[in-house]
């Protein structure tokens, strides 16, 4: 995770999770979800302030969420203490080990490394799925370089590609550039399978 990212998650948790849990839920999301998501567990990688761990556990799927952020995660625990919630950072995702999750969810979390951490990070994801296991993927579209919003908070600019070559092994089931109906931005997002 870029540090000044980072740094800023954690100075001000409560204020970023209370934007998001203020903002229209994301029923495309869900919609994705409901359509290729398997039965059993999920992994949410950037659970940030746990709003996608608590819809999970309460339609179905069992899920843990991981984060960078420890403010993110205190935010997370007290507004769902019955989930789980542990710390763990991409590009290692240390702790979690290969094929341990049906699905892998990672909303709008990759834009915030650095370009030289992203095919690694896709990679990883696609290594804590077990075979046959689904993959969400999605991150915030900038198209004019790499810039930094008010709070410091990197959006890296990068080409779609650098995100298909490293699903080596897995099948493209949706590949699409939209509107996200939650937060209002352009978002590029992929499900893919991982072979059996």
């Amino acid at each position: 995770m870029d540090k000044a990212t980072l740094a800023a998650y954690d100075g001000n948790a409560a204020g970023f999770a209370q934007d998001w849990h203020e903002q229209p839920a994301p029923d495309d999301l869900h919609s994705i979800v409901r359509q290729y998501f398997v039965p059993g567990a999920c992994a949410d990688i950037g659970c940030g302030s746990g709003r996608e761990v608590g819809w999970l556990d309460a339609n179905g799927f069992t899920s843990h969420g991981y984060d960078a952020s420890e403010g993110l995660l205190a935010e997370a625990r007290r507004r769902y203490p019955q989930s789980r919630f542990t710390h763990a950072a991409l590009p290692e995702l240390a702790g979690i080990a290969d094929a341990s999750f049906d699905n892998v969810l990672c909303e709008t979390v990759i834009m915030h490394l650095p370009a030289e951490d992203i095919a690694p990070s896709v990679s990883r994801l696609q290594s804590i799925l077990k075979p046959g296991g689904v993959l969400y993927l999605s991150w915030r579209v900038t198209n004019d370089g790499d810039q930094r919003d008010k709070h410091e908070r990197l959006y890296a600019s990068f080409d779609t590609g650098l995100v298909r070559g490293a699903l080596q092994g897995c099948a493209l089931l949706l590949d699409e550039e939209v509107v996200s109906a939650s937060s209002g931005k352009v978002i590029h997002r992929l499900v893919a399978k991982k072979a059996a």
